[in-house]
């Protein structure tokens, strides 16, 4: 990887902060999202840069990406992630993020992103369903209403 793409990569403060994140394990976007405290459209929004420049792989598991730092490392990537890893250690907001992930372990399985799927008791989420306006309208109806498509 050339050095002009890692410090492309490097110099905006969500990527540098998803970065190190990501070296401490694969996670899903929810697990980013909750240990970042940001929106999840700005966390997608920032990986996708980090995967176009190669700093960042994502797998399929399922329904859900797994994101993860590049399996193969270039000697100068490795080294700045080495770099990041201490200087880490003297910024506030990204030993924050990373108490709040740590947090969040116990509810990501020991084998890994599947726990992307899991609730905070350890069983698999069901996506629920969102009730639109429709669903609410449909329900305010009264039986006693007269279909006017069944009048002659």
């Amino acid at each position: 990887m050339q050095l002009s793409r890692i410090y492309e990569c490097l110099c905006e403060r969500t990527r540098l902060r998803i970065v190190n994140l990501l070296m401490d394990g694969p996670l899903c976007v929810r697990h980013l999202q909750e240990a970042l405290g940001e929106p999840q459209v700005k966390v997608t929004k920032h990986l996708a840069y980090l995967k176009a420049r190669g700093l960042v792989s994502a797998r399929q598991e399922a329904n859900w990406r797994v994101q993860a730092i590049t399996d193969t490392p270039s000697p100068a990537l490795a080294e700045h992630l080495d770099c990041l890893r201490r200087c880490a250690r003297e910024d506030e907001e990204l030993r924050r993020d990373l108490a709040r992930l740590r947090e969040l372990r116990p509810q990501i399985e020991v084998g890994g992103p599947a726990a992307c799927r899991r609730d905070g008791r350890g069983r698999v989420a069901r996506k629920k369903k969102v009730e639109t306006h429709a669903d609410v309208a449909v329900a305010a109806i009264p039986d006693t209403v007269v279909n006017l498509y069944s009048l002659p």
